[in-house]
């Protein structure tokens, strides 16, 4: 099959625009004057490549396809969306078809472009219709669009089906595996070679996690390709952006994340049903799950007040009363399912092991109020959002800041402290690691302090801790009070890829923060032992201060304010 006989006309007659960039292919080049750029160094003036070779050729060594074989664009997937549509669709002519429900921009990219768009109502239980799809072409079809896994159902439409649908029809299939990470069912990239009609579009927006930097793929027959770059505008993507992209492939492992995200939707999905509200949830295979509720716009209402924003999905066909929940970190998910107990108790129903405890059966107020507290900090340096409940699963901990061992001495906090603490970091680590230790530590102290409330009931005090050869003493205040001291020898630069002069700083930073009275002293022979005892020494000092008596709810303080 030549996939070139679905290509309008005017497209496969197009003589695409040539870039400065483009008409050289010479070598080493000391002045650049062919492209009207300014000649000002502001790390900027100069046009990105746009042909994208480098970001294209890592792309390709990642999926294991040829590099002719991908197309790289910007707006996530979306701009390869609409290529699709001005590539083979004749606008006031053409149609597409697609199930209904299903990605909303293919509807939108089609009415802009004066395309037809057929929508065919899925099958049973909401799965792809594909006899149904085949059915609905005619000789002016040209694209049938598959969402595997499909939003909003997150449900998978099987390879062999996607074959069947190829092979059966005389047009394109377009299939969207932006979620395909999270699937059980492989890509349909393998498949190219011996059906050129499929394309498919996958994104760095969802298991990477790149969604600002809006980074999309289309991978397709090498004709179909070349066909897409000569379409797209000339500089589709900026060069920090092909930079950014280029060094996440190179130094980051999603697997863990991705391990994380179908572990907590498996338990988001056994949770969901428990509650009165909830009457059904649709199985997925993608980072979401879709649920029918009772009252869609009630509970969307309810959870947004109570800062848990979900997708209210009940206005769109075959969706009525649905709502969709992604699967955020651990942290994230439990607050979301006490959001849930709160409407439930609100409501007078109360799902199985969430009837709030009070101190008297004559008194309505709650024994403890819930500790738990989401902050997010953006400076030009750092993105942040720390997520800690001090009474909640150490377990259910996610830590994420581009320091490996940091990370690992970050983790020893919810661990040995006894709560569950989410904390995901972007810095400027091409920089250095300073801003991005500094500005964790402020928001660790921020999260804390905004946990612990007006600090009724707390120990506020709090540990010596032998590690190994090294032993480490931390003497903590939480009355409120600033003060820091730290006597601990280290005479090593780094241990793993942090700078061991930024362990006082840190700590300082989070005694400011948390406006607290910290003390460290550690000694031993070994930097690594020495600073994991730290860690583990400030998570049971904390542990100790935090903690709570269940009578008397009092202020530990002879002045009567802390």
């Amino acid at each position: 099959m030549n996939p070139l006989q679905f290509v309008r006309p005017n497209i496969l007659a197009l003589a695409p625009y040539s870039t400065a960039r483009d008409e050289f292919k010479g070598g080493d080049i000391k002045v650049f004057i062919d492209a009207n750029e300014s000649p000002f160094h502001t790390g900027f003036n100069r046009y990105p490549d746009p042909r994208h070779r480098l970001l294209k050729q890592r792309i390709a060594e990642t999926k294991g396809v040829d590099p002719d074989m991908v197309f790289t664009g910007g707006a996530g997937s979306d701009e390869a969306i609409d290529l699709v549509y001005r590539i083979f669709c004749e606008p006031g002519v053409d149609n597409v078809i697609a199930m209904s429900p299903t990605y909303g921009v293919y509807s939108v990219a089609a009415a802009i472009n004066n395309v037809e768009y057929r929508e065919v109502p899925p099958a049973k239980d909401l799965l792809f219709p594909v006899e149904a799809a085949l059915n609905a072409a005619d000789s002016h079809s040209k694209v049938i669009w598959v969402c595997t896994p499909n939003n909003p159902t997150g449900l998978s439409v099987q390879p062999r089906e996607i074959i069947h649908l190829a092979e059966n029809f005389n047009g394109i299939i377009a299939v969207d595996e932006a979620y395909i990470d999270f699937s059980p069912f492989g890509s349909v990239l393998p498949f190219i070679a011996s059906h050129p009609n499929i394309i498919v579009l996958q994104t760095f927006s969802k298991a990477w996690g790149l969604a600002g930097l809006r980074i999309g793929m289309a991978f397709s027959d090498p004709r179909i390709s070349s066909l897409f770059a000569n379409v797209k505008y000339p500089y589709n993507i900026n060069a920090p952006t092909q930079r950014e992209i280029l060094r996440q492939l190179d130094s980051r492992d999603i697997a863990p994340q991705i391990s994380m995200i179908k572990a907590e939707r498996t338990r988001m999905a056994e949770a969901l049903p428990g509650f009165p509200c909830v009457r059904r949830v649709i199985p997925s295979d993608a980072n979401f799950l879709l649920a029918e509720v009772d009252d869609a716009d009630r509970l969307y209402d309810f959870l947004a007040e109570r800062g848990v924003l979900v997708r209210n999905r009940t206005r769109i066909p075959h969706c009525r009363g649905m709502l969709r929940f992604t699967v955020g970190t651990p942290a994230e998910n439990s607050r979301v399912l006490a959001a849930l107990a709160d409407y439930c108790e609100e409501t007078g129903t109360y799902p199985p092991d969430t009837v709030p405890q009070y101190a008297g059966p004559d008194d309505k107020t709650p024994l403890h109020s819930p500790r738990k507290a989401a902050v997010t900090r953006h400076t030009a340096e750092t993105d942040i959002e720390v997520i800690i409940d001090l009474d909640g699963d150490p377990a259910a901990s996610y830590i994420d800041t581009g320091l490996k061992f940091f990370d690992h001495m970050l983790s020893q906090l919810p661990h040995h402290g006894g709560f569950a603490l989410d904390i995901v970091c972007r810095g400027d680590l091409d920089v250095d690691e300073h801003h991005t230790m500094e500005d964790v530590a402020i928001a660790l102290g921020d999260a804390i302090r905004e946990a612990l409330g007006d600090k009724r009931g707390i120990e506020r005090y709090g540990f010596v801790l032998p590690m190994d050869e090294s032993r480490a003493m931390v003497l903590i205040d939480l009355g409120g009070r600033i003060d820091f001291r730290w006597d601990v020898e280290l005479d090593r630069e780094y241990v793993g890829d942090t700078p061991t002069e930024m362990y006082s700083h840190f700590f300082q930073s989070l005694a400011s923060s948390l406006r607290a009275n910290i003390y460290i002293s550690a000694r031993g022979e070994n930097c690594h032992h020495i600073i994991e005892g730290v860690f583990k020494a400030t998570a049971r000092a904390l542990r100790m201060a935090v903690s709570r008596e269940r009578f008397p709810y009092n202020l530990p303080s002879s002045k009567g304010i802390l």
